[in-house]
């Protein structure tokens, strides 16, 4: 897959959130003193009584996320994926998972490809916080496009919501037709030899994988799962059953991840080879985006490696 054409996820979050205000007059957006970065300055500028920028206080802007979406808003709350659910994650969990309320934790520069600001900014272990939080949606969007779909989605769903976006501009995947629908994965790709199951940043990743292969005449699968919960296990078992071997590609631990979960599903229903492209068990550093993911194994070589180590398997 040629990367011609890239798109800020941040931009499409911005400005979708702001074009969504305009209809929801319930929608109230807050920002922990990075709303240039997040991009809710766009709603700050139209909407200046509907934004509050509660300054360097991650903790306490999910605390007023919470009231404010206990007295019947919808919250849109928007810091660094590091900082949340980093720093924020017993308030996630009492202030908003337990009582189950209307807050859509909107974090942006996750994973290693945040790159110079090194490992204290590099969020790799933020999906696993916030998968484990009874009654959270989990989504990690591929491309701009389909951020704009899932705010849409997250704005119009009752309920706690983390959503994950990139710092990095990222290569479009998808037309403008697209229609995400929370808790299915999209299939990119038919195969029949192994499927190849990525999210995010992995995205494109996994296709210029799948392109390699097929020039070596191994057909590949490749499924976005962007929503990672509720995830979608009928796909997941529907590629362990008619394509025999899996490899998933994350920007992210290995533990508590992508993978973990769909290695729970196909364990439980059809077990197949499996392999993992992920960030295993360290931290990151300082670098250019480009040069983290080769160096902590996330490019498509990678992935190309570990499907012929699974089809070997099989």
């Amino acid at each position: 897959m040629s990367e011609i054409k890239k798109a800020s996820m941040r931009d499409a979050y911005g400005k979708t959130l702001a074009e969504l205000s305009v209809i929801n007059k319930d929608i109230v957006v807050l920002d922990a003193d990075l709303s240039k970065s997040t991009r809710t300055n766009l709603c700050a500028d139209k909407f200046p009584d509907r934004f509050f920028n509660v300054g360097i206080a991650e903790q306490n802007m999910i605390g007023i996320a919470a009231g404010l979406a206990a007295a019947g808003k919808t919250v849109f709350a928007s810091s660094f994926a590091v900082f949340a659910p980093g720093r924020c994650f017993d308030q996630m969990r009492l202030s908003v998972a337990q009582p189950s309320l209307n807050v859509k934790v909107v974090a942006t520069h996750g994973g290693l490809t945040v790159g110079e600001d090194g490992a204290s900014h590099q969020a790799i272990e933020d999906l696993a916080l916030a998968s484990v939080l009874p009654g959270f949606h989990v989504v990690v969007p591929a491309d701009a496009v389909e951020t704009a779909q899932v705010i849409r989605t997250a704005a119009n769903i009752y309920g706690p919501f983390y959503i994950r976006l990139s710092r990095i501009d990222l290569p479009i995947v998808y037309q403008n037709d697209f229609q995400f629908i929370l808790g299915k994965a999209s299939l990119l790709c038919q195969g029949k030899d192994v499927t190849i199951i990525a999210i995010g940043v992995m995205i494109v990743a996994a296709l210029n994988a799948a392109e390699q292969l097929q020039s070596e005449n191994i057909s590949c699968r490749v499924l976005n799962m962007s929503t990672l919960k509720p995830i979608d296990e009928q796909a997941i078992i529907a590629a362990a059953r008619e394509t025999g071997a899996i490899v998933t590609a994350e920007e992210h631990q290995e533990n508590g991840g992508l993978g973990s979960m769909v290695a729970r599903i196909v364990t439980r229903n059809k077990p197949v080879p499996m392999s993992f492209v992920a960030v295993k068990d360290s931290f990151g550093e300082s670098g250019k985006p480009d040069e983290l993911l080769k160096k902590y194994g996330l490019t498509a070589s990678d992935i190309v490696r570990e499907v012929y180590s699974v089809i070997s398997r099989k």
